[in-house]
């Protein structure tokens, strides 16, 4: 068996190709233009040409030329110095492109047919025997599918990085207080732990999708050929293994025009993003004056053009602000395959530049707000003294009147509105309320109240199984401690 060996880098360099020639006369006419005899029209070309965003393909174009070529060889159906040719001309490529001393021909419509035009320019009828029992519609389905596959798991290890930096926060707050907020409203005394652990598990779901993805797209389309699979005696399992795939993909006709796997990567880059959103909607709202819970560091905010008091929290702005690219991008995708019929079609050519711009948009959204989580400052005392204001500890008065004296619960829940009116009324928050102040609207109550009206007594009496009790915010930390290890 035929070995292939190709040269992995992590590139994101643009590439550009400008014609080497070496002696070998290559027909100007355009590889994939059998059938068509008279010159494109100047906006046939534009509105044709994906060059300028398919080129960040090149790395796995290659890839997938190298493992088709070596199966080619290995079956007999091209020779084995063919092979050597196409795999000594496509190393050479892919150095060019490093260096960037190869331009992109204009006249080539897609980095396929790039790669492919400058392989023949060096090495002649070698480089024409490589398209052999292939099609550009699984050649395009394997390269997308790669790179997808790549971006899953390089946005799976910085969600992974931020979950961790949640924890680092979470273990050093389990004990801080803060109001816990519906309608963004005062609610109930939690813990500032409690509450990164929250965001913790969001990104811990958007981790598993991702993952999840990974595992159900990790299928080679290559082979498919056109969309009814090829009569040349190819091994699909050779190849599909020699990429890092599971298996070849099932159905043919299906995998030239499933784009599931790009769909996916950007619904969950947008439901990432929509919780990056969330995050940093409460870190603009905290980092005001009317909160005062954190500040960011200077690195990561900035200033006012024209008032020199200002600190703005652009960062968390502008990632709330990028939620909608992410989420215009699933639903072009989804508009641009809803009435497709099988196979491909040419409107699938839409398909690449909404992901590039989504995985772009995720994978710096990620690592900024990692980075700026990691360096903010928190105010432990401006988010207890919150605590003192919109009675958070009222449904523990009511818990404690069924509890203790046996009133039904909604009488309870009546009786406590009458104390939170009481305290309305003397300007105080009802954790400040006296013995007297309680009883003189419902005798039955007893001393040992005061000890339940406690913020912090509050907060740790709600113990259990995800409450916020600091006990319980210390185990959620330690099992996600554990699952980190599991997937590292």
């Amino acid at each position: 068996m035929l070995n292939f060996e190709f040269i992995l880098l992590n590139l994101d360099k643009m590439i550009g190709i400008k014609s080497i020639k070496r002696g070998i006369k290559v027909s100007k006419k355009k590889i994939a233009s059998a059938r068509i005899d008279t010159e494109s029209s100047d906006l046939l070309k534009v509105l044709n040409n994906s060059l300028p965003f398919d080129k960040v393909l090149y790395l796995e174009d290659i890839k997938g030329s190298l493992a088709h070529a070596s199966m080619l060889a290995n079956k007999g159906i091209i020779s084995g110095d063919d092979f050597k040719q196409i795999n000594l001309g496509l190393n050479e490529i892919l150095e060019e492109i490093i260096s960037g001393s190869w331009d992109i021909e204009e006249d080539q419509e897609d980095i396929h047919m790039a790669i492919e035009y400058r392989l023949t320019q060096k090495i002649g009828d070698a480089g024409k025997r490589l398209h052999t029992a292939r099609s550009r519609n699984d050649q395009v389905a394997l390269d997308f599918r790669l790179y997808v596959q790549k971006e899953t798991k390089e946005i799976a290890a910085l969600l992974l990085n931020l979950v961790e930096t949640l924890l680092v926060i979470a273990s050093k707050h389990t004990e801080t207080l803060l109001p816990g907020m519906t309608h963004l409203q005062h609610a109930q005394p939690i813990n500032f732990g409690y509450h990164m652990m929250a965001y913790a598990s969001m990104f811990k779901r958007d981790f598993e999708r991702f993952e999840s993805s990974y595992k159900r797209n990790n299928f080679s389309p290559l082979g498919c050929a056109a969309l009814a699979g090829t009569p040349h005696p190819i091994d699909r399992d050779m190849t599909a293994s020699a990429l890092g795939f599971d298996a070849p993909t099932l159905n043919c006709l299906d995998s030239v025009s499933d784009r599931d796997f790009a769909l996916e990567i950007l619904f969950n880059i947008a439901t990432m993003m929509m919780h990056i959103s969330r995050l940093s909607e409460e870190l603009i709202l905290w980092s005001s004056s009317e909160f005062g819970w954190i500040k960011l560091s200077d690195r990561h905010a900035t200033g006012s053009s024209i008032m020199p008091q200002k600190k703005n929290p652009d960062i968390p702005e502008l990632l709330r602000g990028k939620t909608g690219r992410a989420n215009g991008n699933l639903i072009s995708l989804l508009t641009v395959m809803k009435g497709l019929p099988l196979a491909y079609n040419k409107d699938m050519q839409e398909d690449k530049e909404g992901v590039f711009d989504s995985v772009k948009t995720a994978k710096l959204s990620l690592s900024v707000l990692d980075e700026m989580l990691a360096q903010m400052g928190i105010d432990k005392e401006a988010m207890e003294r919150a605590c003192n204001k919109g009675h958070l500890s009222a449904t523990d008065l009511a818990d404690y009147l069924v509890k203790k004296i046996g009133v039904p619960f909604r009488d309870a829940y009546h009786i406590v509105g009458n104390v939170v009116n009481f305290a309305e009324e003397k300007g105080v928050d009802i954790s400040e309320l006296g013995l007297s102040d309680l009883q003189s609207i419902e005798p039955k109550i007893s001393e040992d109240v005061l000890g339940i009206l406690d913020n912090k007594a509050s907060m740790n009496a709600r113990r259990s199984k995800g409450g916020t009790a600091t006990s319980r915010t210390l185990e959620q930390i330690e099992i996600f401690k554990g699952w980190i290890k599991n997937v590292q």
